[in-house]
This record gives C-alpha cells, sequence and structure tokens, in this order.
C-alpha cells in the first residue's frame, strides 16, 4: 500500500470513529435529560437490569420462567421490578386470564416498546465505543443448527475468509436451544438458528426460511403439485431428527388437523431425508435453505398444501446485548446477507 492510501485509509478511520463518539455522546444526552426533566421520581433513574428483568416477566408471563431465563434467583427478579415499579409510582403488572400468569398493566405496555428501545439504544452505544478500537484479526466463533452448517456456512465462510484471511473461525454445531446455550455461555460470539428469541440477546431476523414439503419432481407433474393436508397424510412421509424443532413443528401441522401422519421412514439427517425423497420413496417437509438448489435444478419440487398455512420460519443470528460484536463478527453478518440475498428467499405463497 503507498504512503498516500495508507493517509487515506486512517483519515477516513478517523472521521469514522468521530462519527461514532458522536453517538455516544447523543444517547449519554438523551438519558442525562430524561433524568433532569423528572420523568423518573424522586430522582431514582431505572438502570438496565430492572429493564431487562421488565421485559423477561412480560414476555413469559411470570417470575419463575423469567428467573431461568436471566439465570437470576426469583426474589433478584422480583426485586428488581419492584425497585422499577417504585422509580415510576406505577403497577407494571397484573393478574391475567387464569392458568395465564401475570399480564401487562397499562402502564406496562405504554413502558414495553420504550424498554426495547432502551435497551437497543444501550447496545448501539456499547458498539460505538467498541468499534473505535483499532481493527484487528482476532477470531470469531459461530454456534449453529447443523442445517445452517452444512447448507449456507460453506459459501459463506469461503467468501469471508478471502477477504478476511487473519480471521480464526470456529464452528460448532447443535439444535437450537444448544445454539442459544452456547451463547449465553460466552462459548460462540454469534449463533445462527431459526426463530429464536430470548431477553439476553438481541435477534438479527435475515430472511424467511420455512418448511417446504418437497417430493421426487418426477411423481409430480405440474398440474398436481397442490394437494390436500388430508391427501397428504396418506402419503408415505420422511421425517427427519426427532425432537428437533423441525420435527416438532411438522408434527404440529398434523396434530392441529386432527390428522395421524403416514410417517413411513424417520431419519437421523435433512441430507439423508432429501436424499430418499430423491429416490421417489416419499414426501418431507425440508427448510427451503436445503432444498434451494434442487427445487431449481427440478430434481425436486414443491408441493402447494391448499388448506393449511405454511411452517414459517426465520433464519436468525443473534449475539448477547451486553457484548458488542466485534468487526470480523459484523463483516461475517455482512457476508451472510449477502450470500443470502443473491441466493434468493423462499417462492410466494398463491393465493
Amino acid at each position: 500500500m503507498s504512503h498516500r492510501a495508507r493517509n487515506v485509509s486512517v483519515s477516513s478511520r478517523v472521521r469514522w470513529a468521530e462519527r461514532q463518539i458522536n453517538i455516544v455522546i447523543v444517547f449519554i444526552s438523551q438519558i442525562k435529560y430524561l433524568y433532569h426533566s423528572g420523568i423518573f421520581r424522586k430522582g431514582a433513574l431505572m438502570d438496565i437490569p430492572q429493564v431487562e428483568a421488565f421485559l423477561a416477566v412480560g414476555t413469559y408471563g411470570g417470575f419463575r420462567r423469567a428467573a431461568e431465563a436471566l439465570r437470576l434467583t426469583q426474589p433478584a427478579v422480583s426485586a428488581r421490578i419492584r425497585a422499577l415499579e417504585d422509580s415510576l409510582s406505577v403497577r407494571l403488572f397484573e393478574r391475567g386470564r387464569p392458568g395465564h400468569g401475570l399480564a401487562l398493566s397499562a402502564a406496562g405496555r405504554a413502558l414495553r416498546p420504550h424498554a426495547e428501545q432502551l435497551l437497543q439504544a444501550v447496545a448501539q452505544a456499547r458498539q460505538a465505543v467498541h468499534d473505535i478500537r483499532p481493527a484487528s484479526g482476532g477470531a470469531i466463533q459461530i454456534a449453529a443448527v447443523l442445517s445452517i452448517c452444512t447448507y449456507l456456512l460453506p459459501d459463506v465462510l469461503q467468501r469471508f475468509q478471502a477477504a478476511h484471511k487473519d480471521v480464526m473461525i470456529t464452528v460448532r454445531s447443535g439444535h437450537s436451544k444448544e445454539v442459544l446455550e452456547m451463547v449465553l455461555r460466552g462459548d460462540a460470539e454469534i449463533g445462527l438458528a431459526r426463530s429464536l428469541h430470548h431477553p439476553e440477546v438481541e435477534t438479527v431476523s435475515l430472511r424467511d426460511d420455512p418448511l417446504v414439503l418437497v417430493g421426487r419432481a418426477a411423481s409430480w407433474p405440474a398440474r398436481s403439485r397442490r394437494a390436500r393436508l388430508e391427501e397428504i397424510a396418506d402419503r408415505p412421509l420422511i421425517f427427519f431428527d426427532r425432537g428437533s424443532s423441525d420435527w416438532t413443528l411438522t408434527q404440529g401441522l398434523f396434530r392441529r388437523a386432527g390428522l395421524v401422519p403416514n410417517v413411513a421412514l424417520e431419519v437421523e439427517t435433512i441430507e439423508t431425508a432429501k436424499r430418499m425423497v430423491e429416490r421417489g420413496m416419499g414426501l418431507a417437509f425440508l427448510p427451503h435453505l436445503a432444498v434451494g438448489r434442487e427445487l431449481r435444478r427440478r430434481s425436486l419440487t414443491a408441493i402447494e398444501i391448499v388448506d393449511a398455512e405454511p411452517i414459517a420460519r426465520s433464519l436468525d443470528v443473534i449475539h448477547p446485548r451486553p457484548r458488542p460484536l466485534s468487526p470480523a463478527a459484523r463483516a461475517l453478518l455482512q457476508a451472510l446477507r449477502s450470500a443470502l440475498s443473491e441466493a434468493g428467499g423462499p417462492p410466494r405463497r398463491r393465493r
């Protein structure tokens, strides 16, 4: 790199760092304004753990499950909620319908969107401060569900490593719950899973990734690629990964309709199920991410169920709220977005 180019690069990074500092200053000014404007009674300023506890109780409908999610004792969560209510001089929760636990009061419902914005602002402020540090190679630890490891990461990581040769990448796989636990423990900087939400993590949805009913294209003429769920239940079906979220969602589709699926085969992996379908051994509900190439090549075809809603899911990136993403992790996130944008999403459902 020439001396002039190096100077331009340094100047650009300095200007960018100054913008990040301004973001932090604006955020701090907003918090100071709220404090001095008297919004918080008796000078008591709500703190971040109180807000996290409030959102957790609102999400889970009770102190016990919120405490488990936050990995705190139930009295600790109760104390945070009481302190927050005292600072605002309102009750944030009320008894819900029998069997439904706690519900947000009118004040709680008014507070919730602002509480979510506050946590997002805190995360952005931490990120802005973190970004001022000089970039370095470092390492990224990724936790991902097996299907994402198999069908998405190879292309993404090949592209990423070509541009970031000095970054060491570690990938660990597991079910969605295991991915969440690895991120919460700090074993992974980011997690890749489907439709995963938790009070302690930021969730960024990249695109839809529904479960698609697929069959061998040669066995399904174009005019017959629509069917009722009852017809599908009678055909040989291939299920995979018993106990996983995909298995549960597929079973639930039939259970809600009062149908018992004709499960001809149960296998361990998506790839095995896909190969069985290609050989005409049955139909399977598989992630669109896993069958996009076969659908484009027309070795498999998607079959629309006309009397049931699609099994909708999103492909998500998660990372802990308190810990800013490293520059390398943010570059990886951008590579994921680019790869998914180029691959194209699932087709829209016909009406």
